[in-house]
């Protein structure tokens, strides 16, 4: 579950960047996609069931009751910012019902399945269902993550900021919020908004990007294709 950092935690005593917990690497990657592709719709998931079985060690520490109730949560909470934007689909203490299920299977491997079920409400009390099978590599997708991971932290370690009143140049928070594309589990700075929608988390790490490279960033608005304001070059 996304978290909260406080002051008196280690990364803030140490000076060291800390970014969450759990890769997302398959099916919890679709999932922050999908949803917020159907809530952004006005399509409402009513019911998410995600089944997933795999034979590798991850498998059988999930096998676990402690350990499977950490990856639960972590799995779980990735829509609650999405459901949690959208007042009129979703008021206050009403949540689509959402089930989790991992069972250890050694045969697969690392050749993890995972079965996905939506059930959306739609007009006129109508319902629509997306079922999706996923064959997810789990090593082969995790790996390249902690690539990005490191090298994301470690391009963020040699950036400085400033405002008009600093007298000095100040680095980036100890809690790096842009890489919770990377994570089920994001940590955010105290006071700060979890976002686990995977286009916004997206945008926010491309639009950084580009700021360092000098580059103006795209707002997508895309106003000059609808109005008679010159055309961008």
């Amino acid at each position: 579950r996304a978290q909260n950092k406080t002051h008196s935690e280690p990364p803030f005593q140490h000076n060291v960047f800390v970014g969450g917990d759990d890769f997302k690497s398959g099916q919890t990657k679709i999932k922050s996609a999908l949803v917020d592709f159907l809530v952004s719709s006005g399509l409402k998931p009513e019911s998410i069931v995600s089944y997933n079985h795999l034979g590798n060690n991850d498998g059988k520490n999930l096998s676990e009751a402690r350990q499977f109730r950490s990856k639960e949560i972590s799995k779980s909470s990735v829509v609650d910012d999405m459901v949690q934007a959208n007042k009129i689909l979703y008021p206050t203490g009403k949540n689509p019902d959402h089930c989790i299920v991992i069972k250890y299977v050694p045969f697969v491997g690392d050749s993890k399945r995972a079965m996905d079920e939506y059930i959306c409400s739609i007009f006129m009390g109508g319902r629509q269902t997306f079922v999706i099978h996923n064959t997810c590599e789990d090593s082969l997708l995790a790996s390249p993550l902690i690539y990005d991971l490191a090298i994301l932290t470690e391009l963020a370690t040699r950036i400085r900021y400033a405002d008009a009143t600093d007298a000095q140049f100040r680095p980036f928070h100890e809690v790096l919020s842009i890489l919770s594309l990377l994570l089920k589990a994001p940590v955010v700075p105290p006071g700060t908004p979890v976002s686990n929608a995977f286009m916004r988390q997206f945008a926010s790490l491309s639009k950084l990007v580009t700021v360092l490279a000098g580059v103006a960033s795209d707002t997508d608005m895309q106003i000059e294709f609808f109005t008679h304001l010159p055309k961008a070059q």
